[in-house]
């Protein structure tokens, strides 16, 4: 593994943030969702490294084995910390992909620092624009969704994620896309987030509205959603978010839920691919 250190303004915490770079070619940084850190991605980086690409992967602050802080779960300061990855790995011509939470990073991140160096970017099971039910976004979820949560986090942790996890893949009675030990695993890679940060990111991604940051994403952008998604249902999100962005492309994966990045690796792969090979010329 590999870490860099920044200091955050303001506060001056000192946060090391633990990756991994793998592979030559054009950059890509993948940004993982909540509750789950840099090691969901297996099934992309092994794929893309073999397609000729370099596959960043980072753990968010909280998660993981980056540090985990008391402050700092905002989206100006995730947006922040991807940023020094950014600079400091000397990244140009970088695709962004973010998923689920970590499609808000990507957001945010065109907000605060444009795109001068990054050509393309992907949101798959994306929380933008907007999760949490208001005046002015009524087909939100009802704040009492992500209350309980995080009381479910506070009373038992562990459980909470297993049933959360369920939903997740898709894992029912009679549907079963991904095997025991995986679902186990999955879990497992949760359980090594910080508590705190675990439950200060509900709140981080269920009360942000990211309406603006969409308008100033101009470069291609690729949206993937499942209409299965029962953690992000795709009519709050994937649908509005489409109309938001001037210049994207949006595909809707039929009876995929919200882990679309392993129950449909390889269709996701060959579409992603597909959206980057011209970075390969």
């Amino acid at each position: 593994m590999n870490f860099i250190e920044k200091f955050d303004q303001g506060s001056q915490d000192r946060v090391i943030l633990c990756y991994e770079d793998i592979g030559e070619g054009p950059p890509l940084i993948l940004i993982h969702g909540w509750p789950s850190n840099h090691l969901m991605w297996e099934p992309q980086v092994d794929f893309f490294v073999q397609q000729g690409f370099r596959c960043i992967t980072y753990d968010r602050r909280g998660f993981g084995m980056s540090s985990h802080p008391l402050h700092g779960y905002d989206y100006d300061t995730l947006a922040d910390d991807l940023n020094e990855i950014v600079i400091q790995l000397d990244l140009h011509q970088v695709i962004l992909v973010g998923f689920s939470m970590g499609g808000g990073e990507v957001a945010r991140y065109f907000t605060r620092y444009g795109d001068s160096r990054v050509p393309k970017a992907v949101l798959l099971s994306s929380v933008t624009p907007y999760m949490l039910k208001t005046s002015d976004n009524p087909d939100g979820l009802e704040i009492k969704v992500f209350s309980a949560m995080i009381d479910g986090l506070t009373s038992d942790r562990p459980a909470f994620l297993e049933g959360f996890f369920h939903d997740f893949f898709g894992v029912n009675l009679v549907n079963k896309p991904i095997s025991k030990a995986m679902l186990e695993y999955q879990i497992s890679i949760a359980l090594t987030a910080s508590p705190l940060a675990t439950k200060q990111c509900v709140k981080t991604f269920s009360e942000t509205d990211f309406r603006e940051d969409l308008a100033n994403i101009s470069v291609p952008t690729l949206i993937v959603h499942g209409d299965a998604d029962k953690i992000v249902p795709e009519d709050i999100s994937a649908n509005i978010t489409s109309t938001l962005i001037t210049n994207c492309q949006f595909i809707l994966y039929p009876g995929a839920p919200h882990g679309l990045f392993l129950t449909h690796r390889e269709k996701l792969n060959n579409d992603l691919l597909l959206f980057f090979r011209d970075s390969l010329q």
